[in-house]
């Protein structure tokens, strides 16, 4: 480390939800969503103290573990700096475990805070959205909903290897590269989320997904993909072919009834719904105002309907 920072800097940080997949485009397609997360740091002479307030409070560990900790350590690292003490305050309104990208959340969170710390001592350390993509998605191993929550708006997302096509990778992320690009969504394009109760576990709903794919499943996806760009940003009225998937919901139907369910109901009325990354959030895409009698049968189920707007990407103050 090429400095230590002084204690008494200060940083907070704004940093939203995210969705990812939107039908089609697992992995790669993502949106940012107006649901934040809040993050206060500041440097102190030595120690660690962290408060959590809000989603996840009671859940998660109070100490150097906290993924917040340990994303704002890598954000000081990476900008060649180190604080002997941190102050760590997180208030968190995304729900943990529903498929809205918490973890991803902190994750930018946390490293937008290191590095907006090492920024006040020199200007010339502030780190580029596409070195903040990267080093986000090192931590999640894909760059969608990390991407999301950095850029804003609608992402396109992908990885490369710096690894030749014959050569055996060392291990499964050796040499990747995670990249992003942001679109503008379709002024009238209205997102709406439907949130359960129950939580669900990415690794488990993961491991749900076979390993090889029919050729036509995979063309499929790949045509619907590309459509969703278009009806996101230019054709609205595209949006429910566009969100048509055949890779990993069906998949993953059997461990989300409530999700599938309502997938099904909203995509009969019209409505194109895909779930919200693993679950079990779903996802609503349209133009007009969600339908009151809809909203009243969710909330009979027990699904809290928010309609948070897309978001811009994550801001320090």
């Amino acid at each position: 480390m090429s400095a230590t920072l002084p204690a008494g800097l200060t940083v907070t940080v704004r940093v939203p939800a995210s969705t990812a997949n939107l039908g089609p485009g697992f992995d790669s397609l993502g949106m940012a969503l107006g649901i934040y997360d809040e993050i206060e740091v500041r440097t102190t002479d030595s120690g660690l103290t962290i408060r959590v307030e809000g989603e996840g409070a009671d859940d998660v560990p109070w100490g150097p573990s906290h993924l917040v900790v340990r994303a704002i350590e890598r954000g000081l690292e990476s900008a060649g700096v180190w604080a002997d003490g941190l102050d760590v305050v997180c208030r968190n309104v995304i729900p943990h475990s529903r498929g809205l990208g918490s973890s991803a959340s902190a994750v930018v969170g946390g490293l937008a805070a290191g590095c907006a710390l090492a920024a006040k001592l020199d200007s010339a350390l502030a780190t580029s959205d596409d070195r903040m993509v990267q080093l986000a998605a090192e931590f999640e191993g894909h760059p969608d909903n990390a991407a999301a929550s950095v850029l804003g708006g609608i992402v396109v997302s992908w990885t490369e290897s710096d690894r030749p096509a014959d050569e055996a990778p060392a291990t499964e992320y050796h040499g990747r590269v995670y990249r992003a690009v942001r679109l503008d969504a379709h002024s009238a394009l209205r997102p709406v989320v439907l949130i359960p109760e129950e939580r669900s576990s990415t690794a488990h709903t993961r491991g749900l997904l076979p390993d090889v794919v029919p050729h036509g499943d995979a063309a499929f996806n790949v045509s619907r993909a590309a459509l969703a760009v278009v009806a996101l940003t230019q054709r609205p009225d595209l949006l429910m072919p566009a969100t048509a998937d055949r890779l990993h919901q069906a998949q993953r139907a059997p461990a989300l009834p409530l999700t599938t369910a309502w997938i099904t109901r909203l995509r009969a009325a019209g409505i194109a719904a895909t779930v919200s990354g693993a679950g079990p959030t779903i996802l609503a895409l349209g133009t007009s105002e969600f339908p009151a009698e809809l909203r009243e049968l969710a909330a009979a189920d027990g699904l809290r309907v928010v309609e948070p707007g897309i978001a811009e990407g994550v801001l320090v103050d």
